[in-house]
């Protein structure tokens, strides 16, 4: 209910104004309600200013204290008409009228102020354009017939121009709240509507008394509505929202706006045709002249703002404020040349995409904009932060050493361990990042190109940052046409497949096979896979290949099925890389290929790393979906990667693959106490746990008393194409 206080005051203010009407024009219980609106919308404010921030209160207050003024003026202006039965005009109330106005435009201009952060300056011009021209017709029709009576006191003359003068500076203060573009919420649109009503009030009194007399009406209505309405704005639960625009944004030029814009410049030249056709004797060329020149110098003013706001819109990143691409290679051209190196950091956010599926866009681009003040926070005067795309940061660091420009980058990594916050989201991000120099170039995308070959090389060696050498260059020549040549050998058939055996004990019979990719190249022989699945893995031709192998795999395993009978392997064990569990739709490719082989989902598992489902929420979707097809799932290589034990309570895991690096030195006491902490851990969370890389019959003795049943390695065979499951190996006791 607290929340609608401001709807059951309005409903309220708007029924006292319905009584004011009901009641005899001019009785004193009609001055007495009138004054009583007033009297209370200040209270009313008073009560929401303590609800806001220290700025809000202010202005609130503020506007309170007027209210409260200008509501003495009316208690004061009630006893001379109804106890003096007078109506003197200047009097002591126009003392607290015109008091009231200096209090309002100063709680108006710190709300102004407060609700937009954009770039003031062309908001302020907007609302001088505004205000001159609605200023010159006030002072040809209102003001200046006053100004010219000379049968009326100096002093009276000048107070009476005092209130069509502050409806002007009223006028330009509305339009300054308008123009920021902060009028979005409820709060601010219920006290423009109060700034409106008065404003019409005010100006229709001014000119109707210019020419007649006024004898309480409608003007009435508009005054004490002005303040029920103004109220309200200080009840609304929006009061206490966040301010408008980020600084530095650019204001929206709408149609609305233009047309404003436009009819407040012609009113001049509207003004001085209205005089012509009225009397061509009397214009007031010199006002008309004056207010002419100074909306020809606001609008060029204003369009000079307007090419300055695309000039930095087109150099700048319209979500998070940063430099973008363009300017950070304007940036690296300045900066080119004899003299100290400068250096670029190029970062990557990794798993992003992750992000955004599981929470959604705007999640993703709340960190986003997390992470650039934060990178800003971390640079010197004249660095440049960019923001490239995507996910993708840049650092430029000019005539900075290059232990400096280290010192800087690591204070980044260092800062991406602490979480950042999104909405209602607290994230932990990691990254790679790439640092370059500018040396012995005159190319400003030479940089850029080097800090991108050390990013990638982080990312493919696991670091988090690297810095760029020429080897790296080398490197990533090599790995550019090996990728070639992998899009060859996918269309040339080039790849074949081995499988080696996963060996039962104590029996000794073959309980699965792992299939394993291998490449015959016409050239090089045989190429290693780790030699060319980083390669595959960063120009996504991974995918193209995993499917491949997922279809190979399983149509051999159906085969050996069909042939062996009870005699074949359990299953086929096929191994899965972090860019396919990123594809959205691979549980469904995956369970297409069971569907056209006819294999059960039984006789395949799928092989996966620490590092590919580690903080990744769409690897461990994806594998919560292939689990549920009835494929099993083995964590690889496990103790290698992050080796966190919460990894194998939240992912669906069914086998735990022990690295060989613990099988090759079972002698050392450190290897031995994790193989058996590893094997006691798998039995207690029911996985099946499986020791790689046996190579002699010690290990698998030793493997064997401390509980393992399952082993592969070179002991039980090599990968072969064509491997044959009928003779059992030697049990091991």
């Amino acid at each position: 209910m607290r929340d609608k206080r401001w709807l059951w005051w309005l409903i309220a203010g708007m029924a006292a104004v319905g009584g004011y009407f009901a009641m005899p024009t001019g009785s004193v219980a009609q001055a007495c309600v009138y004054n009583g609106i007033g009297t209370v919308a200040a209270l009313v404010m008073l009560a929401g200013a303590r609800r806001t921030d220290r700025t809000r209160r202010i202005a609130w207050r503020l506007s309170a204290a007027g209210t409260a003024l200008w509501s003495a003026g009316d208690w004061i202006y009630s006893y001379f008409e109804h106890i003096r039965h007078t109506q003197p005009f200047p009097s002591l109330a126009d003392v607290f009228y015109l008091s009231a106005y200096t209090l309002l435009f100063g709680g108006l201009f710190l709300l102004g102020h407060r609700r937009s952060r954009g770039p003031g300056w062309p908001v302020v011009v907007d609302a001088l354009i505004f205000a001159t021209g609605t200023g010159l017709v006030l002072w040809t029709f209102v003001m200046q017939p006053i100004a010219q009576d000379s049968s009326t006191p100096v002093g009276t003359r000048i107070i009476a121009l005092s209130y069509p003068a502050a409806d002007v500076l009223l006028l330009a203060l509305v339009a300054r709240l308008l123009g920021s573009g902060s009028a979005r919420d409820p709060s601010t649109r219920l006290l423009v509507v109060a700034l409106g009503l008065l404003l019409i009030a005010d100006i229709a009194y001014s000119v109707v008394t210019s020419y007649t007399a006024y004898a309480g009406g409608a003007f009435d209505a508009g005054w004490m509505l002005s303040y029920v309405f103004w109220a309200a704005a200080a009840l609304h639960p929006s009061v206490r929202g966040r301010a408008g625009p980020a600084r530095d944004e650019v204001i929206p030029t709408g149609r609305l706006r233009l047309a404003v814009f436009a009819g407040s410049s012609l009113l001049a030249p509207a003004v001085l045709v209205v005089q012509g056709f009225r009397d061509p004797r009397h214009i007031e060329w010199l006002a008309v002249g004056l207010c002419a020149a100074v909306l020809f110098l606001l609008g060029v003013l204003r369009m000079a703002g307007l090419v300055h706001q695309v000039r930095t819109l087109a150099l700048r990143d319209e979500l998070t404020g940063l430099a973008n691409r363009r300017a950070l290679e304007i940036a690296i051209r300045a900066g080119l040349g004899p003299g100290p190196r400068s250096h670029v950091a190029l970062i990557d956010l990794d798993d992003f995409k992750g992000i955004n599926d599981r929470l959604g866009h705007g999640v993703g681009d709340r960190l986003l904009t997390a992470l650039a003040e934060r990178l800003t926070g971390l640079v010197r005067p004249g660095d440049t932060v960019a923001r490239l795309g995507g996910d993708e940061f840049a650092l430029y660091l000019p005539r900075t050493s290059a232990a400096v420009a280290d010192r800087i980058v690591a204070g980044i990594v260092a800062s991406l361990d602490r979480p950042l916050d999104a909405g209602p989201h607290r994230l932990l991000m990691r990254a790679s990042i790439g640092v370059a120099d500018d040396a012995d170039t005159t190319d400003p995308f030479e940089p850029l190109r080097r800090a991108d070959v050390a990013m990638y090389a982080a990312k493919e060696t696991g670091g988090r940052r690297l810095r760029f050498s020429p080897a790296l260059d080398e490197r990533a020549t090599s790995h550019a046409q090996l990728g070639a040549e992998l899009r060859t050998a996918l269309d040339e058939g080039q790849f074949f497949m081995v499988y080696q055996p996963i060996v039962a004990l104590p029996e000794g019979r073959a309980a699965a096979v792992e299939a394993l990719v291998r490449w015959r190249h016409p050239q090089r022989g045989l190429v290693s896979p780790a030699e060319f699945v980083p390669v595959a893995e960063h120009n996504g031709l991974i995918v193209e290949l995993g499917a491949w192998i997922l279809r190979t795999a399983a149509v051999r395993m159906q085969a050996w099925q069909c042939e062996l009978g009870p005699a074949a392997p359990g299953y086929v064990s096929v191994n899965v890389s972090a860019r396919q569990l990123s594809e959205p739709d691979f549980p469904e490719f995956l369970a297409s290929v069971l569907a056209q082989t006819s294999l059960p989902a039984s006789s395949l598992t799928v092989e996966v790393t620490e590092t590919a489902v580690f903080d990744s929420s769409t690897a461990m979707e994806a594998l919560r979906a292939i689990k549920a097809l009835g494929v099993r799932i083995a964590l690889d290589d496990f103790g290698t990667g992050h080796s966190s034990l919460g990894l194998l309570r939240t992912a669906p895991v069914d086998v735990l693959k022990v690295d060989k690096s613990f099988v090759d030195d079972l002698a050392g006491t450190g290897h031995s106490v994790i193989a058996t902490a590893l094997v006691d851990v798998s039995a207690h969370l029911g996985l099946t746990a499986i020791a790689e890389g046996v190579e002699t019959q010690e290990q698998a003795d030793a493997l064997y008393r401390m509980g393992y049943r399952y082993l592969q390695g070179y002991l039980y065979g090599r990968p072969e194409e064509s491997p044959t499951f009928r003779t059992p190996v030697a049990a091991t006791v």
